[in-house]
């Protein structure tokens, strides 16, 4: 029979990656996609998949209690995948309690829905199934000159974003320690590729400046941050679900760190050369540092590939080129989400533009 996957937060940037390659890699697995549509959700990232027979959309929010349950009663679910999440450090400055409901609630919801479902007897669970919690490695906190992030490293979030990853990955890591729940929790570097919504740092800045837009940089910009491919982390989370030890904790890193200025002055190379030779570097503006904006991040993914033998595969000269190529013929994409009032947002977010 096949294994059905409940993936929350699936019209999200990762969430549809991971569904698109599942549904790609498996004839023999079942999607099932609840997703709230808020302001980051996008159902024109699953076109591709839309009409697979084994995919279905529900949409809900992991907040409503009663609607889990009611989806774990009526569906047989093996894997829950939890993408569902306010990402954004900038949003969650701005309003931290919608971080702590969806973040923390939410994924107490879910965890109780299955734990219900899944559970023959007190400590007892149905063969196969597994809880992944999909985290960041923002829960670690900030990194010096040198130094890697490892799953043993102390948590110490510094935003509201990152509190509120920190406190659904103890709650899903107390479900394991006193019930024995199969639960697994992967973190992650910086993500990157298609489907990204404009507000994180890549696809902005291509978005802006292909539209000849000022390209907005936090302080000095020398912030840095280890970028991962979304493709490769899709690989890495199904291998965590389906082969990964219960109870364990696994980083996924992509052994690219660059700074911020980096990966902007990267991203105006390569537009200069194959869109616009009037995209260059005055375009860039140095805006007043985030609040307590955290320094550098890097994962060391030694565990995941002693374990289970992953470990990134593509570069970020290869995979940077992957993603502006997809922004640019994807147009109609980036059209219908900049239509939701995105840029009135960032107008308000960066005073210092002009």
């Amino acid at each position: 029979m096949n294994k059905t996957y409940l993936v929350t937060g699936g019209a999200g940037f990762i969430g549809s990656n991971f569904i698109i390659y599942m549904l790609n890699k498996y004839s023999d697995v079942n999607i099932i996609n609840v997703d709230f549509l808020t302001y980051a959700g996008n159902l024109e990232n699953l076109k591709s998949v839309e009409k697979n027979e084994n995919y279905k959309f529900i949409k809900a929010d992991i907040c409503d209690a009663e609607k889990i349950e009611e989806i774990f009663n009526e569906n047989e679910i093996d894997y829950v995948v939890n993408f569902a999440a306010e990402s954004h450090v900038d949003r969650s400055i701005k309003n931290p309690s919608i971080f702590v409901k969806t973040n923390v609630e939410g994924t107490l919801n879910l965890l109780n829905a299955a734990k219900k479902n899944w559970e023959e007897k007190d400590g007892v669970y149905k063969k196969g199934v597994k809880f992944l919690q999909v985290s960041t490695d923002e829960v670690y906190g900030s990194l010096g000159e040198t130094g890697y992030f490892y799953e043993t490293t102390p948590l110490d979030p510094h935003s509201p974003y990152s509190a509120s990853k920190t406190s659904a990955d103890l709650i899903a890591k107390s479900y394991y320690d006193t019930f024995k729940f199969p639960v697994n929790i992967t973190r992650c570097s910086n993500n990157y590729g298609p489907f990204q919504f404009p507000e994180k740092l890549i696809p902005l800045i291509i978005t802006n400046a292909i539209s000849l837009k000022n390209l907005p940089v936090y302080g000095d910009g020398l912030q840095i941050r280890d970028w991962l491919y979304v493709k490769d982390h899709c690989k890495a989370i199904d291998l965590v679900i389906n082969k990964g030890k219960v109870g364990e904790v696994y980083n996924i890193g992509g052994h690219n760190e660059k700074t911020n200025i980096e990966i902007v002055k990267i991203i105006i190379n390569k537009l200069n050369k194959s869109f616009d030779g009037r995209i260059n570097e005055n375009l860039i503006k140095h805006v007043e540092d985030r609040k307590g904006h955290d320094r550098r991040y890097a994962i060391a993914p030694d565990k995941i590939k002693k374990e289970l033998s992953w470990e990134p595969i593509t570069m970020f000269e290869e995979g940077i080129e992957k993603t502006i190529e997809w922004y640019l013929k994807n147009d109609e994409w980036l059209k219908n989400v900049l239509s939701n009032g995105y840029l009135d947002y960032y107008n308000k977010m960066y005073k210092n533009l002009v």
